[in-house]
């Protein structure tokens, strides 16, 4: 039984990993620029399964900013994971043992999480494990043939090869942004705010990764306060992700 369920997890784990392998390969040249060798990124990227995150990671590094400050602005970009690992917790049996609830909140992305929680029934680790095992090591192989690739590619391929992650980006907030008109003023917001960051004396001194967590989180804060989402719409966004 424990095979089967690691096999289906290894089959929808797949194409997430394809993916992620596709992604990783561009930020690998983010690492790259931070001086970060191929077997360091790897990793990086097989402890911490997080574009966002793993983005912030090197380009604080490249900006020389402390151990303390890339601490915490990991922390705060991938903070949705705790919600998404909190969600979880609703179909775990309760039988389940806390290893198995820690290894799976370690796995936990935001495909990983969306293949998880549209499955009908219990949680079962062994499904979360199958798709770890296949996405979590394509991403981890990208981000270092990324970086061995910048290595030997001429500097303007390399430069061009750097754009592709902010399409990456764009491609992550555009779709929401068109639907729903928070995320559009979220959007907008943090665009304008990171421009006057660059301009304002004193705060144009912080180092980048300062910024984003002051943005990251007042705006965030700010938007939560004004605009909450009523549970109600969140109960019925659930319980339609359950029935895909």
């Amino acid at each position: 039984m424990k095979n089967k369920v690691i096999i289906e997890g290894l089959r929808d784990g797949l194409p997430i990993g394809l993916g992620y392998f596709a992604v990783a390969f561009s930020l690998g040249i983010v690492a790259r620029n931070a001086q970060v060798t191929p077997i360091q990124g790897f990793i990086a990227s097989i402890l911490n399964l997080a574009s966002a995150g793993e983005y912030a990671l090197f380009t604080s590094m490249a900006q020389k900013a402390s151990f303390f400050e890339i601490a915490l602005i990991t922390l705060v970009i991938n903070a949705r994971y705790l919600l998404m690992s909190c969600a979880l917790t609703q179909k775990f049996d309760e039988k389940t043992s806390l290893t198995h609830r820690l290894l799976v909140g370690f796995g936990v992305t935001d495909e990983i999480f969306g293949i998880t929680i549209a499955r009908k029934g219990p949680l079962n680790p062994y499904y979360n494990y199958g798709a770890i095992l296949i996405a979590a090591p394509l991403w981890s192989l990208g981000t270092a043939l990324g970086i061995w690739a910048g290595d030997l590619l001429p500097t303007n391929v390399v430069s061009a090869l750097s754009v592709a992650l902010y399409g990456m980006f764009l491609a992550v907030i555009v779709p929401p942004a068109k639907k729903h008109t928070v995320i559009k003023i979220a959007v907008l917001i943090s665009f304008l705010s990171s421009y006057l960051f660059y301009i304002i004396p004193y705060v144009k001194n912080l180092s980048g990764g300062t910024k984003t967590i002051i943005l990251t989180v007042s705006i965030s804060a700010l938007l939560a306060v004004i605009k909450p989402v009523p549970s109600d719409i969140t109960s019925n966004k659930t319980e339609d992700t359950t029935h895909e």
